[in-house]
């Protein structure tokens, strides 16, 4: 069998040189393309000497469609309203979509979903392994522990981080409240400033910190009288999840049309 066809997106940015350093060192999987914004000062280099390792004769390129149309499968990791562009230049063409941008208004996560109608499309939050494994660990520990466990969530990330909180903190908090059997929508307390007064029973508090380069610490903290339990994953290089992406990208070849989450691929 061929190796898998990968283009990345946003090849030119960080989490793009990760994922080109990825795939090539994944069995089973090849760069055969990455784009960027037009106008990009990197357009026309090399890959693999924007990823910093040996060249690969695949250039930067444009044409997001182009790309679509020759790939397998699509990695995206750029920003919200590019990424629900995308999701519909892959339902239209049918290519598996690999979607780790976070940040999206629930118009542009409708854009994603809708894809999966056409296409199979994975998502997550964060696609380090440890991570959904933690995601998993929450959601049980919630299930099993009543609201006389507070849980709060605390994340770090370098400065340069544009959202908060992370969605990955999120998720984790998505999962808290599954298990328990509410919407965190209803129960999450996510700024806490001046006269608060009590906390609230059964909230799901969040707290954020963002400085130098730390490429995410995640923390979930169930609180009781006396006693406390925390779930900690602490990210040392952005390739985990890079490399996690790459192995949902593997994940999808043969899979039919649908939506996704790193849930599935490791099936957890």
């Amino acid at each position: 069998m061929s190796d898998l066809a990968v283009g990345i997106l946003g090849g030119a940015g960080r989490m793009g040189r990760a994922l080109v350093r990825a795939v090539t060192e994944a069995k089973g999987a090849t760069v055969i393309g990455a784009v960027d914004a037009p106008g990009n000062p990197e357009m026309g280099k090399d890959l693999g000497t924007l990823a910093g390792i040996d060249p690969l004769g695949v250039t930067l390129g444009g044409d997001v469609r182009a790309l679509f149309e020759k790939a397998d499968v699509i990695i995206d990791f750029t920003i919200p309203r590019v990424t629900a562009e995308n999701a519909r230049v892959a339902a239209e063409t049918g290519t598996a979509y690999v979607v780790g941008t976070t940040g999206l208004e629930p118009e542009q996560q409708a854009a994603i979903a809708e894809a999966g109608r056409r296409a199979v499309v994975v998502q997550a939050a964060n696609f380090s392994l440890g991570v959904n494994l933690t995601i998993a660990l929450t959601r049980r520990l919630a299930e099993v522990l009543d609201d006389s466990f507070d849980i709060e969530i605390v994340e770090m990330h370098h400065r340069h981080k544009v959202d908060a909180p992370s969605g990955t903190a999120l998720a984790l908090g998505r999962a808290a409240a599954e298990g328990r059997g509410v919407t965190l929508e209803d129960k999450a307390d996510r700024g806490r400033d001046g006269i608060t007064g009590a906390r609230k029973r059964g909230d799901i508090g969040f707290a954020v910190l963002r400085g130098g380069n730390v490429a995410g610490d995640h923390t979930v903290v169930f609180a009781a009288d006396d006693e406390r339990i925390e779930l900690t994953h602490k990210a040392g290089d952005r390739i985990i999840f890079a490399r996690g992406a790459v192995h949902a990208a593997l994940w999808t070849a043969g899979k039919s049309a649908g939506y996704y989450t790193m849930q599935d691929v490791l099936k957890l």
